[in-house]
């Protein structure tokens, strides 16, 4: 076992950790657990509280344009008051629950390019100390998963993934930031969008669904963003392709009025009125459709793996630790 020497606050020759998650992703909503290793310096440390944060890379907009940071989301003490004696080796176990608005890192395996973290900090005699940041991997909730699975039947494919600080106006967001999933659009509709930006809001009672367009200009009127949304539960059994499609036609047909976007709160103003025409249920018109297998098959070949462009998940294991490393030294 390789542990993670902590220095600065507590100084050469103080306790060293490293936190090890379990294997598989984890779920919006759902238990993350592990354990965090400790090995003893070279003296008797009182060790007053282990404490994980959850960090993520967040683009924040400014006048200058965009910049990326580092954002905690939330912290967790999960040990603490005891004393660890010189040389000991002692684990704690954790169990912690994520926020229900944790964003997605990836779909049927296949990374989207989001970047999230754990970062341990320990508190002994009055010093805190933060160690180095491990990758968290977190994976689709099941009505997710269903409506990306029904985007890539449709014919709708992935663009990229990215997570914006600021709020969405009119919708219970929590967290100070959020998930856009950039999707091309399918042929049917490429005449009408340049791309469709899905944000999940998901919470103990079920889940928004943002749903944001860019849309093409006419030839008398420049293009514009249309912006709604709609509620789902998170077992629904549903037509999800046909609730999908409805929802994306409604979008587009949707005539938006537009104005500029406010710092921090970007869709307030013009689009937080459009917000209530999507609270529509289709569970009177279920159909049998093909096996899960099948779907999950043709939603990753039609939106996950064919345009993810080759990216592995070390890729992204090596792009936390850049970040973060450069983003602790920033915080010296």
């Amino acid at each position: 076992m390789v542990f993670k020497r902590l220095l600065g606050s507590l100084g050469v020759g103080g306790p060293t950790v490293d936190t090890v998650l379990d294997p598989g992703p984890a779920r919006p909503g759902g238990t993350l657990t592990g354990q965090v290793h400790l090995k003893g310096g070279n003296a008797d440390f009182d060790i007053e509280h282990i404490t994980l944060e959850l960090v993520a890379r967040v683009e924040v907009e400014h006048e200058e344009g965009e910049s990326e940071g580092g954002v905690a989301f939330d912290r967790f003490t999960v040990g603490g008051g005891f004393r660890l004696a010189e040389g000991e080796q002692r684990s704690v176990p954790f169990s912690l629950t994520l926020p229900w608005e944790t964003p997605i890192t990836e779909l049927y395996g296949q990374p989207l390019g989001i970047v999230l973290g754990v970062r341990t900090e320990l508190s002994v005699a009055g010093a805190k100390d933060k160690g180095d940041i491990d990758p968290l991997t977190v994976g689709p909730l099941p009505a997710q998963e269903a409506i990306l699975e029904a985007f890539g039947q449709l014919g709708f494919g992935f663009k990229s993934a990215d997570l914006e600080y600021g709020r969405i106006g009119g919708t219970g967001q929590q967290l100070p930031f959020y998930q856009e999933i950039e999707i091309t659009p399918s042929p049917q509709y490429a005449h009408q969008v340049n791309e469709i930006e899905v944000t999940f809001l998901a919470h103990p009672g079920g889940m928004e669904v943002v749903l944001e367009a860019d849309k093409r200009g006419g030839f008398l009127s420049g293009g514009h963003d249309a912006l709604t949304r709609f509620t789902v539960g998170h077992h629904d059994s549903r037509d999800w392709n046909a609730d999908v499609d409805g929802w994306v036609r409604q979008l587009v047909e949707h005539r938006a009025s537009h104005g500029a976007y406010g710092h921090g709160d970007p869709y307030a103003g013009g689009h937080g009125g459009h917000y209530g025409h999507g609270d529509h249920h289709h569970d009177d018109h279920h159909r049998s459709g093909p096996g899960m297998g099948t779907v999950v098959a043709a939603g990753a070949a039609g939106l996950a793996v064919g345009v993810v462009g080759g990216m592995v998940a070390a890729e992204v294991v090596d792009e936390v630790g850049d970040f973060f490393e450069g983003d602790e030294e920033d915080e010296g």
